[in-house]
């Protein structure tokens, strides 16, 4: 998979001025994926605060030992986050907060406003005035900007002396081969802070053919000999058939009509073509979500075997590294929690154009 391109103010802060040192905390780290992202661009990540113990293996391993700290957010003060910017010129506060409830397929609003997660934001925001880094940077669902949670947010890091910016950036255009749109805001005390240039365009985006095309083929239902994320659920004889005729691209529509379900003929059932189907090789994917190995939940179906995606596919999708170190020799692949694990995660590449995005404006602003 192609590296991010770098210009000269986006090269990694070492490479060009090793006074200059950037530690980042993690909050709502999960399995490390923009935590690793970060390392990768040259910032140093001290720490990630998750409450789920079942984050704890992958961040450690592919983080930093010693570094996941199993807390609610809600529990964090900002003297601890202060704590672990000792050693650091420059401190940076990073995080995305659990987004399904600000989602747009979260259609209940009193079920929104009843989610404890619906306040997270505003944590996040609470240990942003005890802390008071230098940078922060908050990924999050596009959707959430229109929300009042998130312009009350952006309001109170601009009275506290932060510059904000936020974008909704397209995943393609930063060498992520899946169509995913994340909300990206970034607010400094430096001075005015954007992502950086797009690295990549219609003329180059990945695929997925170039993150998963070389990978054993599976049979439905067939697990790998050699890569224990490399397996897929078995479709039922119903579903193997539709997958069977099912198109690269194409909808449910390209179906028999007695292999159509009951909700394929209701009028708010005709609006969603995607699910059942299957991805194309030469585009990127479907964005991820946690239900990526469930065919019927989207545009899940391998683009020419008969069947879901595996959790390596969707990993790659997201761009974890293939050797991204998830679950122990000795333990347990669990499809569903891992799934929620790599659906929910910020893709590393995303991760690192973030890092590259503040390494440039911290030399920006000590130039």
């Amino acid at each position: 998979m192609n590296d991010l391109i770098l210009n000269e103010k986006e090269m990694p802060m070492e490479v060009i001025d090793k006074s200059i040192t950037i530690g980042a905390v993690d909050l709502f780290c999960g399995i490390g994926g923009l935590s690793y992202g970060l390392n990768q661009s040259g910032i140093d990540v001290v720490a990630g605060i998750d409450l789920d113990p079942s984050c704890e293996y992958a961040y450690e391993k592919n983080v930093g030992i010693g570094r996941f700290i199993k807390k609610s957010v809600s529990d964090v003060n900002g003297s601890e986050i202060m704590s672990k910017f000792e050693n650091f010129s420059i401190t940076v506060l990073v995080g995305c907060a659990p987004c399904q409830p600000f989602s747009s397929h979260t259609n209940k609003i009193k079920e929104k406003e009843k989610s404890d997660k619906w306040d997270l934001l505003n944590q996040f925001l609470r240990i942003v005035k005890e802390s008071t880094p230098d940078i922060i940077s908050m990924e999050n669902v596009p959707n959430l900007a229109k929300k009042e949670i998130f312009i009350n947010f952006v309001s109170s890091l601009s009275s506290m002396g932060y510059y904000v910016s936020y974008s909704n950036v397209y995943c393609p255009n930063y060498g992520i081969p899946q169509k995913r749109r994340r909300l990206v805001l970034l607010a400094s005390k430096l001075g005015e802070i954007s992502i950086i240039q797009s690295t990549h365009n219609k003329e180059n985006y990945l695929t997925v053919r170039d993150a998963i095309g070389v990978l054993e083929h599976l049979k439905n239902g067939q697990k790998s000999k050699t890569d224990k994320l490399h397996y897929t659920t078995r479709l039922s004889k119903n579903n193997l058939t539709r997958i069977k005729a099912s198109k690269p691209n194409g909808t449910w529509e390209d179906w028999p009509e007695e292999l159509r379900l009951s909700c394929h003929q209701k009028e708010n059932g005709k609006t969603y073509k995607s699910v059942y189907g299957r991805m194309s090789w030469d585009e990127p994917s479907p964005t991820i979500t946690t239900q990526f190995y469930n065919y019927g939940t989207g545009r899940f179906g391998h683009p020419d075997q008969n069947r879901p995606l595996t959790l390596r596919e969707a990993a790659l999708l997201q761009t974890f590294p293939s050797d991204y170190d998830f679950v122990a020799e000795d333990g347990t692949v669990s499809m569903n929690s891992l799934g929620i694990h790599i659906g929910n995660a910020v893709p590393p590449k995303l991760g690192e154009a973030i890092g590259l995005s503040i390494i440039a404006h911290v030399l920006g602003a000590a130039i």
